[in-house]
């Protein structure tokens, strides 16, 4: 099994890129986030990845992160995800943003990527709530204020912040952002007048 190539970068197509590994061009596919951050061709490039064997094929899924390569795993443990689901999904949001969709319950956001219904979107939140915590990667320190929004069981001042804030215009997940380092400032007690108006200067900066 090949769990890592470093070499140089041969040619990026549509779907994957070509890393040069000692003269040996091996065929990863990627998804689109991770193709727009390759290098140039004839440059080092670094991939981690996933090996499939088939019994017609071989496949390997290139990935920059460990965490991104883990994300396309766990979402192919969702009932109807497949790797071409994973991918798409995958080149719509970063790791950080389909962390903080599930945790919200943000079914519209997941469905953005291509080929991912309401359906599969729906499934994809729900069989993953409890697991997206663990690779929450830079949005750990919010996912579980995010959590308690999703579920309707976050401190109704903290509620009524996120909901003003989404009401001027914001995402909910940049209103959470927000509306979570306001909490900390302002303390647990805080009232959701204060938290709205922590939460705009935070968004002012």
């Amino acid at each position: 099994m090949i769990g890592k190539l470093k070499g140089l970068l041969d040619e990026i197509g549509e779907d994957h890129c070509v890393i040069d590994v000692g003269g040996v061009g091996y065929v990863a596919f990627c998804s689109a986030r991770t193709l727009g951050a390759l290098p140039g061709p004839g440059e080092a490039v670094s991939l981690f990845i996933e090996t499939y064997v088939r019994e017609d094929m071989i496949r390997l899924y290139g990935f920059r992160t460990h965490l991104e390569r883990e994300w396309f795993r766990l979402l192919q443990s969702v009932q109807s995800v497949g790797a071409k689901v994973a991918l798409a999904v995958l080149s719509t949001l970063t790791t950080s943003e389909l962390a903080n969709a599930i945790a919200l319950r943000d079914i519209t956001m997941v469905s953005r990527a291509p080929g991912v219904g309401k359906k599969v979107a729906e499934r994809i939140v729900t069989e993953l709530k409890t697991k997206a915590p663990a690779f929450a990667g830079e949005a750990t320190g919010t996912i579980g204020l995010k959590q308690e929004l999703g579920e309707g069981v976050a401190p109704t001042p903290v509620a009524d912040a996120v909901s003003a804030l989404t009401n001027l215009g914001y995402s909910r997940d940049i209103a959470a952002n927000a509306v979570a380092a306001a909490l900390k400032e302002a303390g647990e007690g805080a009232d959701s007048a204060k938290l709205i108006r922590l939460g705009l200067k935070e968004l002012a900066r």
